[in-house]
């Protein structure tokens, strides 16, 4: 194994993810009922599936499902190992939020003792980015928290995120009416395992109500790609995910 490559895997072992799968999906259950959201079949298989692929890429070991509504079924479609992934589950019994499902599945499934930081993947999204890149400039800059920001066309379903010079991140920007380019929230972050400290107990949540937080105590920084995004809230594009998942995957 090459010099690069033994670092890449010093790296990625120093990394656990979490996947938020908790959703209802409210808004989708008018072309998927009967199952989770991130389990919504996408170009024949189940969406979380592309997530868990990236995490397989990136030489990560480990990663907690956080589950909620219709729990039992990642269990059976996933199961405790997705191939070199072993993959361990906390059920949430109430909502509790991004940051809350992120604090629960942490104490919950318990993160490896040489884990040093945290990966946290929405669910319901996929950037086609390259999260050992990412892994790796995060551990080397040496930031609190790192946030994965696409470059979109269109920034107005979404919001903005503001970034200096540097790359720390200055602002959210709500969602604006008019179509502009910006860098969005991919909902993909990094942060050092101590963080896990700064979450409260109960509900809450890790855009809304630690971000705005942390920009001004901590060394937030962003990465931004070019890599292409989607999600797959709405039915619009949960139809649109099935040929843009075929394009990115071939």
């Amino acid at each position: 194994m090459s010099e690069a490559a033994n670092h890449a895997s010093r790296a990625a072992s120093s990394v656990s993810a979490i996947v938020l799968a908790g959703g209802r999906g409210t808004r989708l259950q008018a072309v998927v009922a009967d199952r989770p959201k991130p389990l919504a079949l996408v170009a024949g298989r189940p969406f979380v599936t592309y997530l868990l692929d990236q995490l397989v890429d990136a030489g990560i070991c480990n990663a907690v499902l956080s589950t909620g509504y219709l729990a039992e079924q990642f269990e059976t479609e996933i199961g405790p190992k997705y191939h070199d992934l072993s993959i361990a589950y906390a059920q949430e019994t109430e909502p509790l939020g991004t940051g809350g499902a992120i604090r629960f599945a942490a104490d919950e499934a318990g993160l490896p003792r040489e884990v040093e930081h945290v990966l946290v993947m929405n669910g319901d999204s996929y950037c086609a980015a390259n999260l050992e890149a990412y892994i790796e400039w995060h551990i080397a800059s040496g930031h609190d928290v790192s946030l994965l920001l696409a470059r979109v066309e269109d920034a107005s379903r979404y919001g903005t995120v503001m970034s200096g010079a540097d790359g720390h991140i200055t602002a959210f920007l709500e969602k604006q009416p008019e179509q502009v380019a910006g860098n969005i929230n991919a909902g993909i972050y990094l942060f050092r395992r101590e963080m896990l400290g700064q979450f409260p107990p109960g509900p809450s949540s890790i855009e809304r109500d630690l971000f705005p937080v942390w920009i001004q105590q901590w060394q937030v920084k962003g990465w931004v790609t070019d890599a292409q995004f989607i999600d797959i809230g709405i039915p619009s594009d949960y139809e649109r995910s099935q040929h843009f998942m075929r394009e990115v995957k071939r």
